[in-house]
Parts: structure tokens; C-alpha cells; sequence
């Protein structure tokens, strides 16, 4: 939902092609009021009203009416963690704290650390400690506030709103951010307090500007943005005002379920969940965005559905990627010089600087709970507190199935560092005795891993990039098999009705983006012998960086080969963005101009000429494998336990990258025309999976999984299995490899009965070769007759 883009009465328009596609339910993104001209919702400025922007509450309740009148129902994002305050005068809540300070109404809303600066709210907004000297009193308005005049333009303004809603973006447009908030009204100036001159004044406030260099924030934040501050949802009066509109979205009927943005960040999320289940009722579908590792499991306990399907989607792309490739594509990235077994090391190094250094007001305030809670302190405490967190590789431990997560990480800690036997000794005895210490180290330890792994080790690890992905560990090379059936088999029993997702705005790369990449695992030697010749015609100024962004390019490159200004853009703002989230040759906070020039030189030069010309041909030579692996990726999507999610426009081929690329506006007129038509084998294959789903229904929510193993010399490029007893289906995998050889005489031996394929129309039964299955498509769904 965009208020400049894609609004209620925009999706309202669409609810016939929609219903017509067979989708069950809209899923919304935060239509909660956020920060004027936000693009996504997530830096919600009232909890309480719906946005205007949007289209208010009249607006959603016509959406839910029309929807349901054509069976659709609604599903709609929530964020309990935070909210925005990059304008503080859109935000009443925060506006009253900076006001009156401890004594406002809303003071025990927010996560702030009053014993930070006596009692003061730090904001670390001002380029520089003595940039207060030049503050001044400014009462031409209704109210008096401190500005910094000399940064009054309106340039800033429009950069700044143009790209901070990019969460990700937060360091590069740091300084525009401060500079806009102080010259708007940020400074607030508390009653009767306003006589003096600006830094006068300013020292009678109840929060201290300061500069943002020094690491220092008087309040929690949503990982390290500044303009994101944390609620206290563990407190019940600020969850029942946050929620009041929640609240009414399921007393009045007006949506089915809702879907939990970063619950890991709450101090009590079970608690949290709890109260939820309380105001939604028993029957409502909530998911959780819990970001699970591969060997972690979902806590039983949670009265939820499921998470949000990372942990899906990395079996679905895994299962597509040929182990073949794995040591030769190691061999490439070791060219750049770094081992890659020593990417685990650089892990957890990467996630004590993040602790340490981006997190280093979370880390001083829980070493002072570790204080209050024991007594004593020590001064390699914050060194064990990272230590220890690097060995943590979940989010957070504090789940009743992970109760061994913490302890071994103790224990590893210990023997790796007896140094720090004492300060972790102080550690443990604050953790028994505090829960608040217990509660902040988890939220730290998210933030910590999002920090470090997401937003940093997924940009430098360069074997293949469509392993680095939300939920996804990059050295797992895949999913066998075997693997893939047994947790889509512990998914239904267990979490049948989870959400399953290929692409979400938090990807880094779109499905059919990975699945293009993904190819490479296939044809390892010839992507070596091509990045080898493409690399001394055209060097990059880095190698790693080179080796990054090669495949990101050919994840993208038109078919056609044809790059428009927009394709040369878009590629251009991604690579500024993945060299400095690597941090390794520049940063946010700290860009190498004369390095990024580089970079964009290098990009013209690789979009132009020879090497061009060669990146058509390979795209041209492999695109039609890697549409079999995207539609077998889709199919599994739809058709595996849980419930699908199809993000915006991906019924087509999508070549979307990382946000804010992810959220562009989707050319619905042409999604019409395709349905209309049905020949597009993406939409066919989305269509016909959602048509078998309503028309049996309890097959999907209920039903089982059973894997239908194949035989032959090529069985192992047949993936198939059956939902409940009617449905089964079948997909080809490393579609490269088997062109070579062909299927021979593989074939499938179907489950009894006569079995129509959905797709092509086609009859089967009893024992069925798989070049007739497979012989339209490279994907086939199968419906038992009655």
C-alpha cells in the first residue's frame, strides 16, 4: 500500500481480477497513519487511525466490504516494535515526551533511557556536539521551538523524504536526516523555559541534542535507525493504546488475520502474542515475521500459525540448486583471496562490531542493568557480552525450545576466551536475578545478527548470491532432497497452516532473480571461465565486489539485452548500496567517494560493448533453465504445507533487486490482459495451483504430505509428492544437466486412479514416463478425478 501509488480505492479497482486470479485473501502492508509520504508503512506515526493517505477508515471499511462481497477476505501487517519519529510533530506521542519529559502522559510508552543523560532525552541528531552552539529560539510559530537556521532549505526536505523511507538506506541519508529534523521542529521547547539563548535554552530541555557520531541514543531503537524509536509493549496500558485499532479491525469484522512485524525485537514476545490472540480472537490467522535458522525450530507454545516463510522459502530455492556447483564456485571466490571457510569466523567478528560499535547505547545500557542486578561490574563486561553473542546463531534463545542455545554459548564463549570467565560469571548471575538484563541481551542479540549477517555478510559473501537471503545461510549449499520432503513433512504436522513466501519486500532479491542465479550452480565452470575473461577486459576496482555484483547483473540483464536508462539506474543505485552495506571499501557513514566513482565507472563500462554483448548470449543460452527452476520454485510455493503468499506482481517474470527496488509500483493493466489471455507460464501455473486449492480446500489445510519418489536413470531430476490423497505435485530440477542427457526412461508411478494435469489438460495414471509428464511443461499438478 503506497498513498502515492497504490491506495483502498486503488485495490479496491483490482478486486475483480484478483478474484478471478483465485486468490483467498488481500494481504496489506501497514495502513496504520506513518510519516507523511511513506512509502511503506513501517514507520508508523499513530497507532491509532488508519492512514489518510491511504485512503482513512472509510476508505478500508469499503475495501473490506467489496472484498468480501467477492469472497475475499483481509489480512493486514502490524508493527508492535516501534515507531517513527523522524518528524516529531507528526508523532503526538513523542511530540508530548520531547514537551514535558518524564512527567508526559507517554513518557512509559517508549523504550528510553532516562538514567543516560540526568533524566534527559539524548538525541543523537547534530553533526557534532558543538553544533548546539548555533541553535536559536524560534517563536514565529504556534509554539516555540530550537532550530539551526542555517540548515533551512528545502532541498533537504525533498532528498530526504525522496529515499529515508528505505529503512536500510538510514546511513547514507544521515545527514540529511539531521539537518531536516532540526530545521523543521524536532527541538521542542518545554513551558516556560524558552527565555535565553539557544544553547540556553536548550540546556533546559528534557532531551540533549548530541552528536550522532559519538554512538550515543537516549532511547531504543528498531536495529540502529535513529528515526525508529521502540515501544514497551510489555506493558499492558501501551499495548491496549496501541492497539485500539487493531482491536476494532476484529470487533467489527473487518479483516481475518494479521501478520507481526519483527516480534524478536519485543521483550516479551510470547506475552506479547498472548494479549493478541486476546483482542483477535480464536480464529484469526497470525503469523509471526521470526526469522528461524535452518536448525531452529518454531516455539510450539506461540498462539500463532506460523512464521512468515523465509524458512520455507530457503527449502524451495535450496532444493533447485545443484551440489555440483558447490566446490568450483567455492574455488572462484577464493580467487578474491578470503578462504571461504573462514566466513564463519568473519561472522562473528562482524557481529561483535556490531554489538560493540552500531549498538553501543544497547550494549552500555544492558552492561548497567548487569550493574543494578548484581553490584558489581567489570571492565571486560561488554567484551563477553559480544563474545558471547557471536556464538548465539539465532535471533534470540529465550524461546522454551531453545533453552540450550544460551548455555552452550556460555560454554564456547568460556573455552575459546578463559580470560573472560569472570565478566561472563557476572553475566550469568545478572541474567538469573534480572529480567530485564535477560530481555535486553535477546533484543540486543537480534539486532546484532540483523546487523552484522543480513545487512553486511550477505553483501560480501560472493560464491552464490541467491543464498544470501532472509532466513538463509549461505554456506549450506542447498537442500537435498531428502531434506526438502522431511521438513515439508514436519511443516504439516506440525505448522500446516504457516505462511509460505518466495518473495516479500524484505528480500534481497526477487524469485525469479534467484532462480536465474541459481542456474550458475549448474554451469559453474563456464560462469568462472566468463567472469575470468570479463574481469581482465574490464577490472573491477575490487575483485570480491567484482565477483558480488557479476551475478546480480546476470540475475537482471534483459533478455533482450536491451539496458534502458531505468535498468541502468536501478543496477547503479544497488551496487552503491551492496558496496556500502559490505562495509569493506566504504560505508554510510563513512563513503569513499574515489572508490564508488570507481565502481559506477566500472558498471558503465560491464552495461556497454563486448562484455554486454557476451552477458545477452549467456542469458540468452540459460534463461530457459532458469524459468523451469522459477516455475518449479512457484509451483512448490503453492502447493506445499502452508498457505502461499504471491507478493505484489509476481503471477509474471519479476527481475526485482533489494528495496527499495522490490516496491515499485506493478503494471496491473498488464497482469489483467495475461489472466485474460492465460498463456503466460507463470500466471498459468499460479492460476491453475490456486484454482486446485479452492476447489479442494481441506487437501491444503489438513491434508498431508507424502513424497512420490521416481525411478530411472534420471530420477533425481524429479521432485514430486502428494497433498492429502487428491492432489500431487511434480517438478524438474537441474534442468541444465538433464538437457544433456535427456529423462530416458524415468518415469513416475502415480498413486491409484486417473490423474488430470491442471496445467495442460492431459490424462495420466498407473506408472508414467516422465517425458510425458513433463512434455508441455517442466512443472505438472495432478488432480485425482473422483
Amino acid at each position: 500500500m503506497r498513498g502515492d501509488a497504490f491506495t483502498f480505492a486503488d485495490a479496491e479497482n483490482l478486486l475483480d481480477y484478483f478474484a478471478e486470479l483465485g486468490v483467498s485473501h488481500l494481504y496489506l502492508s501497514p495502513i496504520l497513519t506513518a510519516a507523511e509520504g511513506s512509502t511503506h508503512g513501517y514507520d508508523v506515526t499513530d497507532p491509532t487511525s488508519i492512514s489518510p493517505a491511504l485512503g482513512g477508515p472509510d476508505g478500508f471499511a469499503r475495501l473490506s466490504r467489496s472484498a468480501r462481497a467477492r469472497g475475499l477476505g483481509l489480512i493486514v501487517d502490524i508493527v508492535p516494535n516501534h515507531v517513527g519519529v523522524e518528524k516529531p510533530r507528526q508523532n503526538a506521542w513523542w511530540w508530548d515526551v520531547l514537551k514535558h519529559g518524564r512527567d508526559s502522559a507517554y513518557a512509559s510508552f517508549f523504550d528510553i533511557d532516562w538514567e543516560l543523560a540526568d533524566g534527559r532525552v539524548v538525541l543523537p541528531v547534530l553533526g557534532s556536539d558543538d553544533d548546539t552552539a548555533d541553535l536559536v529560539v524560534d517563536d514565529s510559530g504556534d509554539e516555540p521551538v530550537l532550530r539551526l537556521p542555517a540548515l533551512r532549505f528545502p532541498f533537504f526536505f525533498f532528498f530526504f523524504f525522496f529515499f529515508f523511507f528505505f529503512f536500510f538506506f538510514f546511513f547514507f541519508f544521515f545527514f540529511f536526516f539531521f539537518f531536516f529534523w532540526l530545521a523543521a521542529v524536532v527541538s521542542r521547547i518545554a513551558p516556560g523555559t524558552g527565555d535565553g539563548t539557544g544553547p540556553q535554552v536548550h540546556d533546559r530541555q528534557h532531551y540533549r541534542l548530541t552528536g550522532w557520531r559519538g554512538g550515543v541514543c537516549g532511547y531504543r531503537r528498531f536495529f540502529s535507525i535513529t528515526s525508529l524509536a521502540a515501544l514497551r509493549q510489555e506493558d499492558r496500558a501501551v499495548f491496549d493504546a496501541t492497539h485500539v485499532e487493531v482491536r476494532r479491525w476484529f470487533d467489527e469484522g473487518l479483516v481475518d488475520g494479521v501478520r507481526i512485524d519483527h516480534p524478536d525485537g519485543l521483550a516479551d514476545p510470547a506475552g506479547y502474542l498472548t494479549w493478541l490472540r486476546e483482542i483477535t480472537g480464536p480464529d484469526a490467522w497470525i503469523v509471526i515475521e521470526k526469522i528461524l535458522a535452518p536448525g531452529e525450530p518454531l516455539e510450539p507454545g506461540l498462539p500463532v500459525a506460523g512464521t512468515t516463510g523465509y524458512d520455507a522459502m530457503r527449502e524451495i530455492g535450496g532444493v533447485f540448486l545443484d551440489p555440483a556447483g558447490e566446490r568450483p564456485l567455492t574455488e572462484l571466490f577464493e580467487t578474491a583471496g578470503l578462504p571461504y571457510d573462514s566466513l564463519p569466523a568473519q561472522a562473528r567478528q562482524l557481529k561483535v562490531a556490531a554489538v560493540t560499535d552500531t549498538l553501543a547505547s544497547e550494549l552500555a545500557r544492558l552492561r548497567r542493568t548487569v550493574v543494578a542486578a548484581t553490584g558489581a561490574d567489570h571492565p571486560a563486561l561488554p567484551e563477553s557480552i559480544a563474545a558471547l553473542l557471536s556464538r548465539v546463531e539465532v535471533y534470540r534463545s529465550d524461546y522454551r525450545c531453545l533453552s540450550l542455545v544460551l548455555p552452550t554459548a556460555f560454554a564456547e564463549t568460556a573455552a575459546q576466551r578463559p580470560d573472560l570467565s569472570a565478566p561472563l560469571a557476572l553475566l550469568a548471575a545478572a541474567l538469573e536475578r534480572s529480567r530485564e538484563t535477560a530481555a535486553r541481551l535477546q533484543q540486543l542479540c537480534g539486532a546484532a545478527t540483523a546487523k552484522s549477517m543480513e545487512d553486511c555478510l550477505f553483501y560480501r559473501d560472493a560464491r552464490l548470491v541467491s543464498l544470501n537471503e532472509v532466513g538463509s545461510e549461505p554456506h549450506l549449499f542447498g537442500v537435498s532432497v531428502a531434506e526438502f520432503h522431511q521438513r515439508a513433512g514436519v511443516r504439516a504436522a506440525l505448522w500446516p497452516h504457516a505462511m509460505v513466501a518466495l518473495s516479500t519486500h524484505d528480500t534481497k532479491r526477487g524469485e525469479d532473480v534467484r532462480a536465474r542465479i541459481g542456474v550458475l550452480s549448474q554451469v559453474p565452470s563456464l560462469w568462472a571461465e566468463l567472469v575470468g575473461k570479463w574481469t581482465t577486459v574490464a577490472p573491477p576496482p575490487d575483485t570480491a565486489t567484482g565477483l558480488f555484483l557479476w551475478q546480480n547483473i546476470f540475475g537482471v540483464w534483459p533478455g533482450d539485452g536491451v539496458i534502458t536508462d531505468e535498468v541502468r539506474r536501478r543496477l547503479h543505485d544497488y551496487a552503491e548500496k551492496a558496496i556500502r552495506e559490505a562495509g569493506t571499501r566504504t560505508s554510510w557513514n563513512d563513503p569513499d567517494t574515489e572508490f564508488e566513482a570507481a565502481v559506477h565507472t566500472w558498471l558503465d563500462t560491464v552495461l556497454q560493448g563486448r562484455i554486454a554483448a557476451e552477458m545477452t548470449s549467456l542469458v540468452d543460452h540459460l534463461d530457459g533453465y532458469a524459468r523451469s527452476d522459477a516455475l518449479g520454485q512457484k509451483l512448490l510455493s503453492l502447493t506445499v504445507p502452508g498457505v502461499p503468499d504471491i507478493y505484489q506482481g509476481t503471477e509474471l517474470w519479476e527481475d526485482s533487486l533489494v528495496d527499495p527496488d522490490n516496491r515499485r509500483p506493478v503494471d496491473y493493466a498488464a497482469r489483467q490482459a495475461a489472466l485474460a489471455e492465460l498463456t503466460h507460464p507463470k500466471l498459468r501455473v499460479v492460476a491453475a495451483a490456486l484454482a486446485v486449492r479452492r476447489a479442494r480446500p481441506q487437501t491444503f489445510t489438513d491434508g498431508g504430505y507424502s513424497p512420490v519418489l521416481a525411478a530411472g536413470p534420471a530420477a533425481e531430476h524429479l521432485l514430486a509428492f502428494v497433498r492429502g490423497t487428491d492432489v500431487l505435485t511434480a517438478v524438474t530440477r537441474h534442468p541444465v544437466r538433464l538437457s544433456e542427457t535427456g529423462w530416458g526412461d524415468t518415469s513416475l508411478a502415480l498413486p491409484a486412479g486417473v490423474w488430470t494435469d491442471r496445467l495442460t489438460g492431459r490424462g495420466h495414471r498407473g506408472v508414467v514416463p516422465a517425458a510425458d509428464l513433463f512434455a508441455d511443461l517442466p512443472v505438472a499438478l495432478l488432480e485425482r478425478a473422483q
